[in-house]
């Protein structure tokens, strides 16, 4: 026995060595990460006890929990049978998907041609103004928008010089989807494309120049070399892009939709900020935005799945 427990001994001796070395060698990296993992558990856990709510008839300033009014799953029950659903189910999906039809794709396309870019000068500028929407307040933004789009704005004048009556693009329903992905496409594809512009710097060069000696063309070398090195990027930003199908830009519909055009604008967010902030109906909001976030992490755990065994990559 003795001869037994004394390697045992000795492994555990050296696997706590091994731990302290771990910790002595990294000790620097945890404590900067310290704060912002002490900041995360105060604004994103804590809150989390909130949640309960959802299984109440919450007032506020009433307790979380006992005495509490507590009605289970009917908030998300009446949320299904409410006659807003499906146009709400709809209309959050279709914006999604068009943010990830166009949106998704237009950072990785502007990365691609700009990395084949030599001017350096002209490259820089073209990245600086790409990004300078981002940092533009979304209020600002969509204020810019109203204003081209307007009856007497830049956009109606511009078509009225050929020959084209004004017309009231805001307040057309069928109109939205397309002004709501332009405006976001537009805000966030530069900021976006630093990510594809920081994983294409990473690329070793001897790559190309290798491919470059075999006879390929550039489309060749991004098609065999560029892409592959992205692969990982694109298919983490599309797991994350699936995630959020049912939570689209909510702050930017609200700057720019309007009551005439709830039958293609209204969303989820948008419903709940309706019905949550200015209807004081926080119990109700809560579950609806509750269950949203199960089916999100649903979303989230099946791509994940799919791409981990299609590419090899995934959040875990």
């Amino acid at each position: 026995m003795a001869e037994i427990t004394k390697p045992a001994a000795a492994l555990g001796k050296k696997k706590k060595r091994l731990r302290q070395d771990i910790v002595k060698e990294n000790i620097e990296v945890w404590s900067m990460m310290l704060p912002v993992l002490v900041l995360i558990f105060i604004f994103s856990y804590i809150p989390l006890w909130g949640v309960v709510i959802a299984f109440q008839n919450y007032l506020p300033g009433s307790p979380f929990f006992d005495p509490a009014n507590w009605v289970g799953l009917k908030h998300i029950r009446q949320f299904v049978d409410s006659i807003y659903f499906s146009r709400l189910l709809i209309n959050t999906i279709r914006l999604s998907l068009l943010s990830i039809a166009f949106t998704f794709w237009v950072p990785i396309i502007f990365a691609l041609f700009l990395n084949e870019v030599t001017n350096l000068r002209f490259k820089k500028v073209v990245q600086t103004c790409s990004y300078l929407p981002y940092f533009v307040s979304s209020v600002v933004v969509a204020g810019m928008v109203i204003s081209f789009l307007d009856v007497n704005g830049i956009i109606n004048n511009l078509l009225a010089a050929f020959g084209a009556t004004p017309y009231e693009y805001m307040t057309d329903p069928a109109y939205f989807p397309a002004i709501y992905t332009v405006t976001t496409i537009w805000k966030g594809f530069g900021f976006e494309s630093i990510l594809y512009f920081s994983t294409l710097s990473s690329i070793d060069p001897s790559l190309y120049e290798a491919a470059r000696i075999d006879g390929a063309n550039h489309m060749r070398q991004i098609w065999h070399i560029t892409l592959p090195g992205l692969k990982s990027v694109i298919a983490i930003k599309l797991i994350m892009s699936v995630g959020h199908i049912l939570s689209s830009n909510t702050d930017m519909i609200l700057l720019l939709y309007n009551s005439s055009t709830y039958k293609t604008a209204d969303v989820i967010g948008t419903y709940v900020y309706r019905l949550g902030i200015q209807g004081g109906k926080f119990s109700y909001t809560t579950a609806v935005n509750l269950f949203m976030s199960l089916i999100a992490f649903a979303l989230t755990s099946i791509a994940n799945r799919v791409s981990n065994k299609l590419t090899g990559s995934g959040l875990w």
